[in-house]
């Protein structure tokens, strides 16, 4: 992993990007690769790299040029299928000068052009420049694992990793947040590509590619798109015990490659769950040794998952390593943890993420394995169960019995939907003529979400008069959406909505990358999706048992505890982390009156009524949901405004030693 950045000229007449933009735009990016930094410059383009060195860490600096210096790429992630793919292009008649797998993107470009992309196994985000036609290329992985933004301003293009370094490299940028993007953030939990919450940024779209000429125009088309089959045709043919084999092997191969090809050590998460734990197993496997494995405990019992994951530990013999989180080291760390996500959070969850990957820095790991992405891939989420239930339920929507199954959603939950009968069945209930409609099991969260609202400032509410955010998204569904199966749709629309944007980037890269750790998501291969994506979905949602597949395929990796347990899926104490005595004054700084007018997002007798409703429930065992998440919605989008609008643009000092500098024409 590392941090890219740069800036071209679209407007002849414009001075080039100067050496010191890039140098900020690159110290900016600090935390995402401080072992080197190297910066290219010519008359029309500048291209700027952090490096995190984990493979090929002798010879694998950037920006990196082909043999005659006319294409330049900076590159941040892996292409774990570099070795085949370097095979394949020295066959072709390509020569290298390095074992790294940048210089495999630079040649896989000249050969195949966009069409490399599609041949990549891995997670990136990058930039290519042509010297001699002068384009830039921009092109992010199928499922975004790795963020990249860009914006014009003044007759340039500037491009980076984090909003942060576009601030740094172009002081005279409005900052400024887009009601637009957080009109999509208080409904999906997040944005979806390319809308960013930054008036004039926008975001790259997982599995896209842009380019943008030297007539100043510019182009995006998809190299990826994901697939399903159609009802009742295609798919994958084969019994249940045949498909689990197939997916048990996927899995081998793809953590096999993500544990061994790196240069350094790679360790792995283990958070107790059937994902991790098969994760760590297979990684285990590969390495042929113990691993070092990490986890995460809670000080709430109700979150917590030791038992399970010193089981784990213990299964595997691994050298093990815990952080214990509190509700105060929540509060303590969540400015910056609003500050790397770069978005309003409307769940703590990211905080204790942010406390494990420090604590693997500081253990000397920079490399982590990960379970995320098979909640997505293999249906593991309560919300596919729930949409289950509710369209069997609308065909026959005067059943008594049907209804009755949502009593098996949420048993983690201390204050559970389905906990009261009757509320269950009007909220469960509602809108179910609509059980055929596109975003039918979304339709339930997306509404509970939209109520926070109701906190919006008069200014908020304008700005986004007239705008449906679901509406906008559902016309931008593919043609073909209407023939995949009910399980599929649910799928797609929550990659499409909280995969990337949330689980990935809040919860994942940025909480790594902010203490320089790289993630690998062994279920986010390209070979184990295209296999999930054609299996059957009574193969994934069996009844009402979530990601049976994957159980079947760990039956002789894993012990039968971990393969039985009920699903807990990761939370993190909220709103009770910022009330109460010991609540750290950022706060009440937060929630004053005149921050809230400056940031102009809320109305603050809205957000009074709020903080005395939380503060009179100080001692609550929880809160609702809808005051959960109010509560820390309003906080990290009003740490966002302080940090990274109303804050002067900061950027670390890079030291000549580390700093690599070419120049071009």
């Amino acid at each position: 992993m590392c941090g890219i950045a740069g800036s071209i000229t679209l407007r002849d007449g414009r001075p080039p990007p100067s050496r010191e933009q890039l140098l900020r735009m690159a110290g900016a990016l600090r935390h995402r690769g401080p072992d080197e930094f190297g910066v290219y410059r010519s008359r029309r383009a500048g291209l700027a790299h952090a490096r995190l060195s984990i493979i090929d860490v002798a010879s694998g600096q950037q920006p990196m040029a082909n043999e005659d210096d006319t294409l330049w790429v900076v590159f941040n992630g892996e292409i774990f299928n570099y070795v085949e793919l370097r095979e394949e292009l020295l066959a072709l008649g390509h020569r290298f000068r390095t074992r790294s797998d940048t210089e495999v993107i630079l040649h896989a470009f000249e050969q195949w052009g966009e069409g490399a992309f599609a041949r990549f196994n891995g997670q990136f985000a990058l930039a290519l420049w042509d010297e001699r036609e002068e384009t830039l290329t921009l092109a992010r992985d199928r499922q975004g694992v790795h963020p990249l933004y860009y914006c014009e301003h003044e007759g340039r293009l500037g491009f980076a990793s984090e909003v942060k370094a576009l601030f740094a490299g172009e002081p005279s940028l409005p900052r400024a947040f887009d009601p637009v993007g957080l009109e999509e953030t208080f409904t999906f939990w997040s944005v979806v590509p390319p809308q960013s919450v930054f008036a004039g940024i926008s975001e790259l779209r997982p599995g896209h590619v842009r380019t943008w000429r030297r007539d100043g125009t510019s182009h995006e088309r998809p190299f990826w798109r994901p697939r399903f089959p159609e009802v009742g045709a295609g798919g994958l043919q084969g019994s249940l015990l045949e498909a689990a084999e197939r997916v048990r092997d996927a899995l081998q191969k793809a953590t096999r490659l993500r544990m061994l090809r790196s240069d350094v050590p790679v360790g792995s998460y283990l958070s107790g769950g059937l994902d991790s734990s098969l994760v760590a197993t297979l990684g285990q496997d590969a390495r042929g040794e113990p691993l070092r494995t990490f986890s995460l405990r809670f000080a709430d019992a109700e979150y917590d998952e030791t038992e399970y994951q010193r089981l784990m530990a213990t299964r595997l013999g691994s050298e093990h390593r815990e952080v214990v989180v509190t509700r105060e080291d929540i509060a303590r760390v969540f400015p910056e943890v609003v500050t790397h996500a770069e978005r309003p959070l409307l769940r703590t969850a990211p905080a204790p993420l942010f406390l494990l990957s420090r604590l693997v820095r500081q253990e000397g790991i920079k490399v982590v394995l990960t379970g995320e992405g098979a909640d997505e891939l293999f249906a593991g989420y309560d919300l596919f169960r729930e949409g289950k239930i509710r369209r069997f339920w609308a065909r026959q929507p005067g059943s008594r019995l049907r209804p009755r199954l949502l009593e098996r959603l949420y048993p983690y939950l201390s204050r559970s939907p389905v906990s009261q009968t009757a509320m269950a069945r009007r909220f469960f209930g509602r809108n179910l003529a609509a059980w055929e409609q596109p975003g039918f099991a979304h339709e339930t969260r997306w509404h509970t979400t939209s109520a926070l609202k109701r906190l919006f400032s008069a200014g908020q509410r304008q700005a986004t008069e007239g705008l449906d955010v679901v509406t906008r998204l559902l016309d931008t569904l593919p043609p073909e959406f209407s023939r995949w199966a009910p399980l599929a749709q649910d799928q797609y629309l929550e990659s499409r909505t909280l995969l990337s944007g949330y689980l990935l980037s809040s919860q994942g890269d940025r909480m790594l990358m902010a203490h320089s750790v790289e993630g690998r998501f062994p279920f986010l291969d390209t070979e184990v999706e295209a296999l999930a994506s054609t299996l059957p979905a009574s193969y994934k949602l069996r009844g009402l048992d979530e990601k049976h597949i994957l159980k079947r395929a760990a039956e002789r990796l894993l012990p039968a505890a971990i393969l039985r347990r009920k699903k807990q899926p990761y939370r993190a104490p909220d709103a009770l982390c910022f009330v109460g005595e010991r609540r750290p004054e950022w706060v009440e700084e937060a929630l004053s009156e005149s921050a809230l007018r400056d940031a102009g997002v809320f109305e603050p007798a809205a957000v009074a009524r709020l903080w005395a409703k939380c503060q009179a429930q100080a001692h609550a065992p929880q809160f609702s949901n809808t005051d959960n998440m109010a509560l820390v919605g309003v906080l990290s989008t009003q740490l966002l405004h302080q940090r990274l609008l109303r804050a002067v643009p900061t950027s670390a000092p890079i030291h000549p030693k580390t700093l690599v500098e070419r120049l071009g024409a």
